[in-house]
């Protein structure tokens, strides 16, 4: 027979049945926001990334490729989350606001 420790079980007892459950699936603002200036920082970053490096601007290729770096790394974070507050507002099953880490 197999040893259970009862001292961490959770009995009926324990659980209140008269309570109900409710979901709180409001939308993060401040999350969201973030999430948004990310994505258009971004894409500003991706842009004027590619310009300055087609036109040289700043002497030479590596600042333009340094700013499509920065914006690709803001990109992926802020596209990412903005997909999920979409989902979730239009709501697609599996997708839910609470996926969203708060700030």
């Amino acid at each position: 027979m197999a040893y259970v420790d009862h001292a961490f079980s959770i009995t009926d007892e324990d659980i209140m049945m008269e309570t109900s459950y409710s979901v709180n699936n409001k939308p993060p603002i401040k999350e969201i926001a973030l999430a948004v200036a990310l994505l258009v920082f971004g894409v500003l970053g991706i842009v004027f990334g590619i310009i300055m490096a087609i036109n040289q601007v700043g002497g030479d290729r590596a600042h333009g490729t340094f700013f499509a770096i920065l914006g690709g790394l803001l990109f992926l974070p802020g596209f990412y989350y903005t997909r999920i507050a979409y989902y979730a507002y239009k709501g697609y099953k599996g997708f839910s606001f609470a996926n969203i880490p708060p700030v």
